[in-house]
C-alpha cells in the first residue's frame, strides 16, 4: 500500500505556535462540515468534492476519445484559459519527459492556445501546425470568454482548410455546458463530441473532471491512478475529523495563522523544474479563491535551485512579509551519477557517486535551514516521488485546502467577481455591442 504526501511544521514553528495550529485546524473542523453539508458559502460550486469518486464512470469513455484523438492526429492543441487548460498542463509537465519535441519515439504533441491573445503566440502556433497533424480540444463553459473563442474561430478555420469541414468536426472535442452556451450549439450544429462541464464545479476545481483528464489521457498518462490518488487523499482530507492527522486542515491553519503574523505573502518552492506549472495552477487556484474583499494571500513561486540565483537574496534578507511551503519530492524515479574527474579542475570530487538526487536535497535541507535563520517560515509538504497517484494526491489536498483557508479567511472559496472588471473595460474598449456608453466614458478617461 502507498504512502500518502504528508506536511511538516517544524520549520514554521519558530514562528507560529504547534499547539495554536491544531487549536485552528480543530476548529476548522466545522468548516469542513459546511463543505460536505453543503451550509458554506458558495455551496452551489461544491461538485469537486465527491468527483474522484463520481467521474469513475465516465474514465473508460475519456480513455475511448483519447486513443481516437492519438489514432487521427501526432499533435493536440487544448484550447483554454485559467483552470480551463492549467490543471492539465501541471500534470502533463510533472509527469512527462522535459524534452518532448527531442524525444526519437513517437511522441503525442500537446499544445496550449487561447490563454492568451498574443499575436505572436497564435502566429508562431499556426506555423508549426502547418507541418502537423492536429486535433483540438477546446474547453469553455460559455463559448464566449474571449481568450479561448478567439483562439478557437482562428485554429478551427485553419484546421478545416487544411483537412476539410468533415475530418475536423471528427478531430474536435468541446467540452462545455451540458445544454446552453455558445459553444454548446456550434458542437451540436457542427457534429463535434462532447464532454460536459458540471454546473456546480468551478475552473479551478475541474481537474478531475474531462476538462483537466482528457487532454491528460491523450498525452498518454494514467488517468486511472491520478483519481486514484486523488480518493487516497479524499480519505485523509474530507472524510477525516481529526485534526491532528488532517494534512489539508493544518495546511490551511498553519497559512492563515502565519498570514496573521504579517506575512501576506506565499512562495510555493519547487526543486524540480517538472513542477513549475503545479505551482501555476495552484497560483490560481488560491489567488482567484481567496483574494477578494481586501483579504487573502498573495500566492507567488519560485523554481530552486535556479530561483536561488535570482530571488534567493530577496527571501534571505528582504523585507520580512513572506513564507515558504515547499514541495520536497523524497525518490527520483530517474537515476544519475556524479562522475570522478581525475585532476579535480573543479573541485567536484567530493561529490563523485552521488546522484544527483542526493545533491538536490542536500540544496533543499540547506535552504531550508537558511531561509529559517533569515527568519522566514517555512511549510514542508512531503511528497515520496512525482507519479500520477501522487500528483492526484496533491491536486485534491490543494483543493479541500484551499476552500478551508477561504473560509478561515470568511471569504466564499469559489466565486471570482474581480476577474470581470477587466473583461468590462476591453469590451467597451473594443465597441463591444452594449457596450458602447462605458466605451465613451473609458476612452476620456484615456485623454
Amino acid at each position: 500500500m502507498k504512502e500518502n504526501i504528508s506536511i511538516d511544521l517544524k520549520n514554521a514553528g519558530n514562528f507560529i505556535p504547534h499547539e495554536e495550529v491544531i487549536a485552528l485546524a480543530q476548529q476548522s473542523v466545522r468548516h469542513l462540515d459546511a463543505l460536505n453539508n453543503g451550509t458554506g458559502a458558495g455551496n452551489d460550486f461544491l461538485g469537486w468534492l465527491s468527483l474522484p469518486d463520481q467521474i469513475l464512470n465516465q474514465l473508460e469513455r475519456i480513455e475511448h476519445v483519447a486513443k481516437h484523438l492519438r489514432s487521427v492526429s501526432d499533435t493536440t492543441v487544448v484550447i483554454g484559459i485559467g483552470g480551463s487548460y492549467l490543471g492539465a498542463k501541471a500534470v502533463i509537465d510533472a509527469l512527462s519527459h522535459s524534452f518532448p519535441p527531442y524525444l526519437k519515439t513517437k511522441h503525442h504533441q500537446i499544445l496550449y492556445a487561447g490563454h492568451n491573445i498574443c499575436e505572436y503566440y497564435m502566429s508562431d502556433l499556426i506555423e508549426i501546425l502547418e507541418g502537423r497533424n492536429y486535433s483540438i480540444i477546446v474547453i469553455s463553459k460559455s463559448g464566449t470568454t474571449t481568450e479561448p473563442a478567439l483562439a478557437f474561430r482562428i485554429l478551427k478555420d485553419h484546421l478545416e482548410r487544411k483537412v476539410g469541414k468533415a475530418t475536423a468536426a471528427d478531430r474536435i472535442i468541446a467540452i462545455t455546458d451540458s445544454s446552453k452556451g455558445a459553444l454548446r450549439s456550434l458542437a451540436e450544429t457542427n457534429g463535434y463530441d462532447t464532454f460536459s462541464i458540471p454546473d456546480n464545479i468551478g475552473g479551478r476545481y475541474s481537474v478531475l473532471t474531462p476538462v483537466g483528464l482528457l487532454p491528460i489521457a491523450v498525452s498518454g498518462l494514467d488517468i486511472r491512478m491520478i483519481v486514484k490518488g486523488a480518493i487516497a487523499m479524499e480519505e485523509v482530507t474530507r472524510k477525516n475529523k481529526n485534526a491532528s492527522t488532517n494534512p489539508s486542515l493544518l495546511y490551511a491553519s498553519a497559512r492563515n495563522l502565519i498570514l496573521h503574523s504579517g506575512r501576506a505573502i506565499e512562495i510555493l518552492v519547487g526543486f524540480t523544474p517538472r513542477l513549475h506549472y503545479l505551482s501555476e495552477w495552484w497560483k490560481q487556484l488560491y489567488g482567484e479563491s481567496e483574494g477578494k474583499e481586501g483579504k487573502g494571500i498573495f500566492p507567488a513561486s519560485v523554481d530552486f535551485t535556479t530561483d536561488l540565483h535570482s530571488l534567493g537574496q530577496y527571501i534571505q534578507e528582504g523585507q520580512r512579509f513572506l513564507f515558504e511551503t515547499m514541495i520536497s519530492v523524497k525518490n527520483s524515479r530517474k537515476k544519475l551519477t556524479i562522475p570522478s574527474e581525475k585532476d579535480d579542475s573543479d573541485q567536484l570530487n567530493y561529490l563523485a557517486g552521488k546522484r544527483l538526487s542526493e545533491v538536490n536535497h542536500q540544496a533543499e535541507t540547506g535552504t531550508i535551514l537558511a531561509h529559517n535563520d533569515g527568519k522566514v517560515p517555512v511549510i514542508i509538504i512531503n511528497v515520496p516521488e512525482v507519479d500520477e497517484f501522487y500528483i492526484g494526491q496533491l491536486i485534491y489536498f490543494f483543493e479541500i485546502a484551499c476552500a478551508v483557508s477561504g473560509y478561515i479567511l470568511d471569504v466564499n472559496p469559489f466565486d471570482q467577481p474581480g476577474v470581470e472588471a477587466y473583461k468590462k473595460n476591453m469590451f467597451a474598449l473594443l465597441n463591444k455591442p452594449g457596450f458602447e456608453e462605458a466605451g465613451k466614458k473609458l476612452k476620456e478617461r484615456l485623454k
